[in-house]
């Protein structure tokens, strides 16, 4: 994964980033959806103009700060966990 000049924090909550050449865009697939500061700071980060970054994620749930603290380590390891075990 590229790496951005942002927070471990905010590095953390991402799961892959891949360039997308046929479409010219930049795509972050975080575990939870992002908020848009955390976007921005994202976008702002990168050498893509806005438009040029999707952002994509793993769950639909949003969860916060203190949540993602207290459970990122379990959660990283049970969908690491499902991945190994997709038939």
């Amino acid at each position: 994964m590229k790496k951005f000049d942002i927070s471990p924090r905010l590095e953390e909550k991402i799961y892959d980033s891949k360039f997308d050449r046929s479409k010219l865009q930049l795509i972050i697939t975080t575990y939870f959806p992002l908020t848009d500061k955390e976007k921005q700071d994202i976008s702002n980060s990168s050498t893509y103009s806005e438009n040029e970054v999707i952002f994509k994620s793993i769950f639909t749930d949003i969860v916060s700060d203190e949540e993602w603290g207290k459970t990122k380590e379990q959660i990283k390891k049970k969908f690491q966990d499902e991945l190994v075990n997709i038939d």
